[in-house]
């Protein structure tokens, strides 16, 4: 099956008339906007009640239905709640801490591939700029640490951002693993190059590891638990933002749950197929079976359930020392992540795909 791809970008980029690239600009700002506000609303939601069915707890129960209506009326608490700023802090810094955060969280948003039509922009060195613009986000973190004026805070900024820079490192090689597979830095080809099977299992042995590294590196690049020491409540009351409040903490906490699915959504995309179906080699009648859903439903649905996996892991795992997490990166994700990725280029070079 031919799949044609056709971004906001490239529509806009062959548009007619002023008025008409005006218009495809304006959709894709507003779907970006829409999926960051949209996603953080159902994740808040998702990670309460999640969280406290493994728990064996209700959960929000008395806003809406089963409390459909709790993240909305959470949104709503903070928009009018008093916004404090300390007496010492470096206000202009202070302020532009959560809006730098978001502003990565954004900047990814409009290179996922949701679907054949639903992608905003499809760069040509795609990876790179993903790779590159994730990095730019702890800037937020480190610059409201250091504008608080305060020793806790302080603390937490210089955790998170030793913790997602050294993380930042093995995620990397994770995804250039993919490159090399799919021979491209466009996330629309990775994801194409996945058509005879998903890189978790076309590639034997590293593609598997190479997903693994990336799971457990972007829930430390994410601040999730067992990697939550930036915001450890038992230590530093909580880390980086304990000096935010009303509107500027909500953005903090926005940029949080976006980015726990623009982790899922980029692993979904290296590893799992992207929007494309599960297809096995050239089995051709399962393969049309496996088409009958619609691309963007697969895509969604890989991510739900990753997205759950990673809820799982943070109400199943206690948290991490520091020295631990330091070590697991340098001395045990960074040196497989290089020897994976060496095996990966004798895969390529070998042609020892399984289909």
């Amino acid at each position: 099956m031919s799949w044609e791809i056709q971004t906001i970008a490239d529509r806009a980029a062959g548009a007619t008339s002023m008025a008409e690239v005006g218009a495809y600009l304006v959709l894709g700002v507003v779907l970006g906007l829409a999926i960051v506000s949209l996603m953080g609303l159902i994740l808040n939601y998702s990670e309460r009640k999640i969280c406290a069915h493994i728990q064996c707890r209700l959960g929000p129960m008395r806003v809406g239905f089963h409390g459909l209506l709790q993240p909305i009326a959470d949104g709503v608490k903070l928009l009018f709640k008093e916004d404090i700023s300390p007496r010492n802090a470096d206000r202009l810094v202070y302020i532009m801490a959560p809006f730098i955060s978001l502003l990565a969280t954004f900047l990814i948003v409009v290179t996922v591939p949701f679907s054949p039509l639903v992608q905003i922009a499809d760069l040509n060195i795609g990876v790179v700029y993903v790779a590159a613009v994730s990095g730019f986000g702890v800037l937020g973190v480190l610059l409201a640490g250091w504008s608080s004026n305060n020793k806790w805070s302080m603390m937490g900024a210089m955790r998170a951002g030793a913790q997602m820079v050294s993380y930042e490192l093995s995620a990397v090689l994770a995804l250039l693993t993919v490159v090399l597979l799919s021979q491209s830095l466009k996330l629309s080809e990775v994801v194409l190059s996945q058509e005879q099977g998903w890189w978790i299992f076309r590639a034997p042995v590293v593609g598997l590891v190479a997903c693994v590294i990336f799971f457990v590196a972007s829930c430390a690049e994410i601040n999730r638990t067992p990697f939550d020491l930036a915001e450890g409540e038992s230590e530093l009351t909580a880390g980086f933002h304990t000096e935010y409040s009303g509107l500027r903490f909500a953005l903090f906490f926005l940029a949080e749950f976006v980015n726990m699915f623009l982790v899922s959504a980029m692993l979904v995309t290296f590893f799992l197929g992207g929007w494309m179906p599960f297809h096995l080699g050239g089995l051709t009648g399962f393969n049309e079976v496996m088409d009958l859903l619609p691309p963007g439903i697969w895509f969604l649905g890989k991510v739900t359930v990753v997205v759950l996996l990673f809820m799982w892991v943070r109400w199943t795992f206690p948290r991490l020392r520091i020295d631990q997490v330091m070590n697991l990166e340098w001395k045990i994700l960074l040196p497989i992540g290089f020897a994976n990725l060496f095996l990966t280029s004798i895969v390529v070079l070998l042609d020892l795909y399984l289909f």
